[in-house]
């Protein structure tokens, strides 16, 4: 009997095996609830409306991008020229060396920067932080001031210029100038001192420049002072009026009055007049002539005109007119370009651009010194212009330079 129970025991085991497996079989076959087939195709036309669409509206959003762009930069501008109608009249032109003749209430008077004139007839009111020019009949803001300084009308290059010449700004709230009890900010350089040039950290900085020494001491002083309690010295580059453009290592500026430097030549005039936008260009031009031909540079074989600023070409314009021949060694930037582009529209055939010569440079001085403007720079590094470059710099053997 027990073997009888056994053996239904294990019947009843087979069953339930049999019973399970079709279950086990149903679990592990997949159910094709859709076709596969179906549904891929029903992704990749999914994706390819998607891909399509996207470049449809591609270009709409990259010019909103763009629109975006445009709106931002056009809010800095507006900031900016916000920012900049701040600074004070009466400072800007303090820092291009101009100071006033008199005060009449709120109304400061000076010699006008954009002309030569005897009599001061540009006035600037202090109030109002506006200019007005009796002689040429036109006023306005700072900007338009810097407009006709650098003749130029492009306001993002006005902006720069501005900024580069005041910065530290001074807003419209500040006063600068004081006549009689006026309150005013004090000179910038105080207790001034001239003496020959000898220092010997302003002859390493000149050196490094490439700038010969002998000539600079001919034609430089050197300057002592005292600004905002601290005494500082610095190489001082005389003008016409009395004033001195300073530099040293870490500072650029000028002793008032601003004005242009006129080189003339002893004995007979010259015919013959080199423009130059700096001194320190100026200075490189002397020491590559010396540099070329030690033995006979003729460095006097024509007179020179150096504006110390673009801001003076209105100052040089006279002088210019009494030469037959001009030679501009300008800077290969938007300022320099454009003051050579008046001068030639004004004097013609009579005056020469010299800028080509040193065109991959953004001045003499950096030619001097073998720094282009980037390394793409195409053109002084060509053999046949380099060697132009130096014929052009080197006197010529009989008379002046063939230009």
């Amino acid at each position: 009997m027990n073997k009888g129970i056994t053996m239904l025991i294990i019947r009843d085991i087979h069953s339930q095996q049999n019973l399970n497996r079709p279950k086990e079989k149903l679990r592990t076959t997949p159910r094709p609830i859709v076709d596969f087939s179906f549904g891929e195709y029903f992704v990749e036309k999914l994706l390819s409306i998607y891909s399509s669409e996207c470049k449809r509206i591609k270009p709409t959003i990259h010019q909103i991008n763009s629109f975006s762009t445009i709106i931002k930069s056009i809010e800095i501008l507006l900031m900016t020229i916000q920012e900049v109608k701040q600074i004070k009249i009466a400072d800007y032109l303090q820092s291009l060396g101009y100071t006033p003749i008199k005060r009449q209430g709120n109304s400061l008077w000076y010699k006008s920067p954009l002309r030569k004139e005897t009599e001061a007839s540009f006035k600037v009111n202090t109030e109002l932080n506006q200019w007005y020019d009796f002689g040429i009949g036109r006023g306005g803001n700072i900007i338009a001031l810097a407009s006709e300084l650098y003749r130029f009308d492009n306001v993002p290059y006005l902006l720069e210029r501005i900024a580069k010449q005041t910065p530290h700004l001074h807003t419209a709230n500040h006063t600068s100038f004081s006549f009689g009890r006026q309150s005013v900010s004090k000179p910038m350089f105080r207790h001034l001192q001239v003496s020959e040039l000898s220092s010997p950290v302003l002859l390493s900085y000149l050196n490094e420049r490439g700038i010969n020494a002998e000539l600079t001491k001919r034609e430089c002083r050197e300057l002592h002072y005292i600004y905002e309690g601290k005494p500082y010295f610095a190489i001082g580059f005389p003008n016409m009026a009395g004033g001195y453009e300073v530099r040293n290592r870490y500072f650029k500026g000028c002793v008032s009055p601003k004005d242009i430097t006129h080189i003339r030549q002893q004995g007979e005039p010259r015919s013959m007049c080199y423009l130059f936008e700096g001194f320190m260009d100026y200075l490189s031009f002397l020491s590559i002539r010396v540099r070329n031909n030690p033995q006979c540079p003729q460095l006097t074989t024509q007179d020179y005109i150096i504006l110390n600023s673009v801001s003076n070409l209105a100052k040089a314009e006279g002088i210019l007119a009494t030469y037959s021949r001009i030679s501009c060694f300008l800077d290969n930037d938007t300022a320099g370009r454009t003051a050579c582009e008046h001068l030639k529209a004004k004097f013609g055939e009579r005056l020469s651009d010299k800028s080509i010569y040193y065109r991959g440079y953004k001045d003499l001085n950096d030619y001097l010194c073998g720094k282009p403007l980037s390394q793409s720079a195409e053109p002084m590094k060509q053999e046949g212009q380099v060697q132009s470059a130096r014929r052009m710099m080197q006197p010529p053997k009989k008379r002046g330079l063939k230009m």
